[in-house]
């Protein structure tokens, strides 16, 4: 228990490190497809470009993605031993079936890498496709099991033993549709921003005509998935608040810094929730607007924090910040990325900063939302049947690793840095937008891009 803090900071510090590339390898694939899509619909051979220079970027993301993976599940037996034994027993299902998914994806990834230029247009579509398939079947069994950890089912707990146990009704868990759909959604939203900063910023500084219009094609399609995936992250959102309200009603209550049950429950926007004076300081209070989100109707009942004892609370303040945060950047993203197509045709320089400025906020609405989802659960590691305390490891000096796994995240970060731009320099994109020579990222097909017949 002396330990337990150090723990979790380990393994907050090794899950938050790989979410960053599990994100982007979930997000690429699609992006990738998308331009592939564009390309051969369009005749535009800088269409092929944009797919071949997230491509060679895809490459250093999923080396180092599979690197920090290992290292997650690495950690999740050691320091976690009695949630694996239940995990084992439970819900074991998703983590054999996202074998094959990862299988799919790394094959379907060599196909399209290394052999894409011999394809024909078809196939190397269908064949981006898959890899995004992969990716993302990946990225819904992992996050399945996060679903089973809030609402367990599937099995009886009978004196601290498990009967009964139906592995399939733990894997089609009451969470898993919300959860599910909302992970990906804002997957797909948060690599939208961040190819579209890296193109915003391409576009301030862009020298030649042929490398603005490069970064105008690239805005085009980033924007637009981005202000696509926004909406439905606020539809995923809405549905997994109304879903909270039902099923983990504390969890929402801490979210909104709510402490008594309530009928017409306002939502607070911004502020501090204190949990010693059960109430929140600040911030824009909207009467009724909780209660109609989470129940269909402004004078519905919500149920509070004090409903449940004070040691089964959250941290409330850094749960209700972060909920804040998450939703505040997902609006900002639908903002700027309308702004951008609305005014395309004469990017203005002030929607360009914006737009850089959402590359790094939408990984910190990602990093947001998982250290919430995991943060409002507490105390409890799987709900209502394992607490945190509980999981963790027996051994007393589990958590005197954590620097040196700094220190290793640091290390590869540094390394994904050097080996991305190393990869960017390969091809330039004026060249190619107008008409030069265009030679892939290395170690990506062979000869040049052209317009396809």
């Amino acid at each position: 228990m002396a330990d337990l803090g150090r723990v979790r900071a380990l393994f907050a510090a090794s899950l938050g490190f790989h979410i960053v590339f599990a994100t982007l390898g979930v997000g690429l694939p699609l992006m990738i497809a998308l331009a592939e899509i564009v390309a051969h619909h369009r005749r535009d051979p800088v269409y092929r470009l944009i797919a071949r220079r997230w491509a060679a970027a895809f490459i250093v993301l999923l080396g180092t993605g599979v690197v920090s993976g290992t290292i997650v599940a690495m950690q999740l037996q050691l320091l976690w031993p009695a949630f694996m034994r239940l995990v084992g027993q439970l819900i074991a299902v998703p983590f054999a079936i996202e074998v094959v998914a990862f299988f799919i994806e790394a094959v379907f990834a060599a196909i399209y890498l290394y052999a894409g230029d011999r394809l024909r247009p078809g196939w190397r579509i269908f064949s981006a496709l898959l890899v995004a398939v992969g990716a993302g079947g990946s990225a819904l069994l992992i996050t399945d099991v996060n679903a089973f950890m809030n609402t367990p089912t599937g099995f009886h707990l009978v004196n601290g033993r498990l009967t009964d146990i139906h592995p399939w009704q733990a894997v089609f868990n009451p969470a898993m549709p919300t959860e599910i759909s909302h992970v990906i959604v804002t997957a797909y939203l948060a690599v939208a921003l961040v190819l579209a900063a890296f193109a915003a910023a391409g576009a301030l500084r862009a020298k030649s005509a042929g490398e603005m219009a490069y970064r105008k094609r690239e805005l085009a399609i980033t924007t637009s998935v981005a202000a696509i995936m926004a909406v439905l992250a606020a539809v995923t959102g809405d549905l997994a608040a109304k879903f909270l309200a039902a099923y983990q009603p504390v969890k929402l209550a801490a979210a909104e810094g709510l402490f008594q049950t309530t009928a017409g429950a306002a939502i607070n926007v911004g502020g501090l929730a204190d949990a010693a004076t059960d109430q929140v300081r600040g911030g824009i209070n909207i009467p009724g607007l909780l209660s109609w989100l989470a129940t269909g109707s402004s004078h519905g009942v919500v149920q509070g924090l004090q409903t449940v004892p004070p040691s089964l609370w959250p941290p409330v303040a850094a749960t209700h910040l972060l909920f804040d945060g998450m939703v505040g950047i997902g609006i900002l993203a639908l903002v700027f990325s309308l702004a951008h197509l609305l005014t395309q045709r004469r990017p203005r320089p002030w929607v360009l900063g914006a737009l850089v400025a959402m590359g790094p906020l939408g990984m910190l609405g990602i990093e947001s939302g998982w250290i919430f989802a995991e943060l409002a659960r507490q105390p409890w590691t799987i709900t209502g049947v394992l607490t945190t305390a509980q999981a963790v490891t027996p051994q007393p000096s589990a958590g005197a690793f954590l620097i040196p796994f700094l220190l290793l995240y640091v290390v590869l970060s540094i390394g994904a840095v050097a080996a991305l731009r190393a990869q960017m320099r390969q091809q330039p994109p004026g060249e190619a937008a107008v008409g030069g020579p265009a030679a892939p990222p290395h170690g990506i097909g062979h000869g040049k891009v052209v317009a396809e017949p």
